[in-house]
């Protein structure tokens, strides 16, 4: 084991802050104590490590991704997938990747603050984007580029965003709907504390709207963020008497809730009902019927917005502060065309 800055506190005969201070490079410091440490760091052949090298320079090459409660990602691909492609896209530029989860937005924007303000992080990557923008109005006062995978709403200096049109896909998937001549379509969807949850809600509801569809509130259920509430919903609803002839998934673990109760129950796609959703990522290739839904290029979503991030941290032009992500409606076979 080398030296330690209580080593070097000891050989210069000064306190471990002084010694914590010089390596920081701060001007509270006398010169003859600044010169003492460091002869005693040459004598000692002292090798600072990785975190102060960091203090005494620009900081860590380093970003961080801020993923949600776990209560809230647990099981959910998309997560998964799009860290996979931001520590990919960040090997390539000698950049580590933190993982930050949390248990609410205050723990989560504390943790933030701390890492920023010790110099650990030169960006910060959010996996989702909160309804409640209170929190981009606090990191943007850092001046530390945050870019968001999700829709902002506010005007900021250093939050950029990038996302898929996530009102219009719902839009086209119900139309698809009701093009095959479904009027009767339920809607499962997430709480609405994210803005994509309540953009997917507010496209199911708007396309209803403007065919002359009356919304009914027993049909837009909130299924919350977890596989288990997936299936409590979907088996509730299958078992009703009053069943719809089409549901609006509006994310993979809703899909997948779906299509294991249908079976377990002897419900058949698209016979008995007609599913349509989002398709995020591995389980899709499982669905059977192959699901009819709007492919989501995950793996893109996560380079762009890391491009975009490393980018703004080499302080290099971006044509635009705000990017969506094309998508796709891809049509197979769990929807089924009634009189």
């Amino acid at each position: 084991m080398g030296p330690t800055i209580y080593d070097i506190a000891r050989v210069a005969n000064v306190s471990k802050s002084t010694v914590s201070r010089v390596l920081n490079n701060k001007d509270n410091i006398s010169e003859e104590s600044r010169n003492r440490v460091m002869k005693a760091i040459e004598e000692l052949n002292y090798q600072p490590n990785k975190l102060a090298r960091a203090l005494t320079s620009s900081g860590f090459d380093a970003i961080l991704v801020m993923s949600r409660s776990t209560k809230t990602t647990a099981g959910n691909t998309f997560f998964s997938e799009i860290i996979h492609s931001i520590s990919t896209r960040s090997e390539v530029e000698n950049f580590d990747v933190i993982i930050q989860t949390s248990k609410n937005s205050k723990d989560e924007l504390n943790k933030c603050i701390e890492k920023i303000r010790g110099k650990m992080i030169k960006g910060i990557l959010m996996l989702s984007s909160p309804a409640n923008e209170d929190f981009f109005k606090e990191l943007d006062k850092y001046e530390i580029p945050v870019v968001v995978i999700g829709r902002v709403e506010g005007n900021y200096q250093h939050i950029y965003s990038v996302d898929t049109d996530n009102f219009n896909d719902s839009y086209q998937l119900v139309q698809h709907l009701i093009d095959q001549g479904h009027t009767d379509i339920a809607c499962l969807h997430s709480s609405l504390d994210y803005h994509v949850s309540i953009d997917r809600l507010e496209g199911y509801k708007k396309c209803l709207v403007d065919n002359g569809i009356p919304l009914r509130p027993d049909r837009i259920i909130d299924s919350g963020y977890t596989m288990e509430r997936a299936y409590e919903v979907s088996e509730s609803l299958l078992k009703s008497k009053d069943l719809p002839t089409a549901i609006f998934a509006i994310d993979d673990l809703k899909v997948i809730g779906l299509y294991n109760t249908t079976a377990k129950l002897g419900i058949s796609i698209p016979k008995d009902i007609s599913i349509i959703g989002y398709n995020n990522g591995i389980f899709s290739p499982l669905f059977s019927p192959p699901l009819t839904g709007i492919e989501i290029p995950i793996m893109k979503l996560g380079e762009i917005a890391t491009d975009l991030l490393f980018k703004r941290i080499k302080n290099e032009p971006e044509k635009s502060e705000h990017i969506i992500v094309p998508t796709k409606l891809v049509e197979r076979k769990s929807v089924a065309k009634i009189n």
